[in-house]
């Protein structure tokens, strides 16, 4: 099959949308372009099965409407593959219905993400998709898709949704793989790696490449991440085929900066035969590593093992100050542990980064406020190296979703609003105030100690 796995022009939008590879969404004034790892495992995959893949990332490549809609009446691909997220879905279902109705053998179109594992009926019902893949292990479940169109004799492989005879949405819960041994290493070239290698804030030395030793987050809990519906299970590679990934990476390329994108970087004694196994190969000479990391995961020596392993950013997500508020979303975390972890990374020579949410509907504006209190004391200590804020945003399908709309605290449920610009959600004081805690959170940068 010819097969085309694609995110199309975001035309007319506010920015660069951080759409594929992230948990959470958001807008940049910046070109920002994170490298869709499990995507880019998927086309790799349907590469080595015998299918004809194109990957064509249009923002990143600056392709227009005009140009990918000319691409697809020359291309003629029989399945097009679009990862979609809650603020652009609609967006999306109206590029489908202009693909279905202006481009000649118009391609069977495949939705895929987090916001159509949590609502999969409703893009098939306002829509002209073909199917819905839910679940995030998009490298088995677009496999055993392209495998049943081949051969309908094949059976359709669990979570992926389509209409029926009665033409309503019919489907079957997702399954994840039992294991990441039959995932192939990323192929680079087939999807065009260097498009992802400069543009990245997380990079220190460019250019750099993203991996994934895990799917997705061992702890897998907190009530606001939109991934954990992906991935409700944990699970890792073995220590050895990612080393052998890095190797052949750093073999056949000039990175110099690898950012391993799993939800939470795997702990414990994964974690330090890693850090043993790249010190032995030597790795750690020829580039830095990055990681997401979680409070009270490694101690003190695990940071110093790290260090000398090469590591540099560890991406934290501190989300609260508040002990309450920590508690309620689930992170398994303690105010006390961010100021710790945060200190013993920092003095182990890596550099943390702590990312933190604002507009939670039950803090009060003084509680919102040690929030903004507990990440300028971070900073000025030296503790945490940089930071980002945000306003919290309930996607539908996670814990949060479910208990804003239980409560009412939901201001709107128009899905082009979710994109971290304003709050959805209502707070107990004005929206002005919430939106000067998320822009007071960067005028640290000016303060003179740090």
């Amino acid at each position: 099959m010819k097969v085309l796995i694609a995110y199309p022009p975001l035309e007319g939008k506010p920015g660069y949308a951080t759409l594929g590879q992230n948990r959470q969404f958001q807008y940049f004034a910046d070109p920002t372009f994170i490298y869709p790892v499990v995507p880019a495992v998927a086309a790799t995959r349907l590469a080595r099965e015998g299918h004809e893949v194109t990957w064509r990332d249009c923002p990143a490549e600056g392709i227009g409407r005009e140009e990918f809609f000319r691409l697809l009446r020359e291309e003629k691909p029989d399945l097009a593959v679009f990862e979609t997220k809650t603020p652009v879905v609609k967006y999306h279902w109206d590029l489908i219905g202009e693909i279905k109705a202006s481009v000649p053998q118009a391609p069977l179109v495949v939705l895929m993400g987090d916001h159509v594992t949590a609502l999969p009926e409703e893009s098939l019902n306002s829509s002209a998709a073909d199917f819905v893949l839910t679940g995030g292990d998009y490298d088995f479940s677009l496999s055993g898709l392209c495998s049943h169109l081949a051969d309908p004799e094949k059976p359709l492989p669990g979570g992926i949704w389509r209409r029926g005879p009665d033409g309503k949405p019919a489907g079957s819960e997702f399954r994840l793989a039992p294991d990441l041994s039959g995932s192939p290493w990323i192929d680079r070239d087939l999807t065009k790696w260097e498009l992802y290698a400069w543009k990245n804030g997380n990079y220190r030395r460019r250019p750099g490449t993203y991996i994934m030793s895990g799917r997705d987050c061992w702890w897998g809990r907190c009530t606001f991440c939109s991934w954990t519906g992906l991935y409700p299970s944990f699970r890792v590679r073995p220590v050895g085929d990612v080393l052998d990934e890095i190797g052949h990476v750093l073999a056949r390329y000039p990175v110099r900066e690898i950012m391993d994108d799993t939800g939470s970087f795997p702990r414990g004694e994964w974690l330090r035969e890693f850090c043993a196994g790249v010190r032995e190969r030597g790795y750690e000479r020829r580039c830095g590593f990055d990681c997401n990391f979680r409070f009270g995961a490694a101690s003190r020596e695990d940071y110093r093992l790290m260090r000398r392993a090469g590591f540099r950013f560890l991406l934290f997500g501190l989300e609260s100050a508040n002990q309450a508020t920590l508690d309620r979303v689930d992170k398994n975390l303690t105010v006390e542990t961010v100021v710790s972890s945060c200190r013993a990374a920092r003095e182990a020579g890596l550099y943390p980064h702590i990312t933190i949410m604002f507009g939670y509907p039950w803090e009060s504006y003084a509680e919102a406020k040690k929030t903004l209190e507990l990440g300028r004391y971070l900073l000025r200590r030296g503790y945490a190296a940089t930071l980002q804020a945000t306003v919290v945003i309930p996607y539908p399908g996670t814990p949060l979703f479910r208990e804003c709309r239980d409560e009412g605290w939901l201001a709107t449920e128009d899905w082009d609003d979710y994109d971290m610009r304003r709050p959805v959600m209502r707070v107990p004081y004005p929206e002005a105030e919430l939106m000067r805690l998320v822009r007071g959170m960067y005028s640290v940068a000016f303060d003179p100690v740090f």
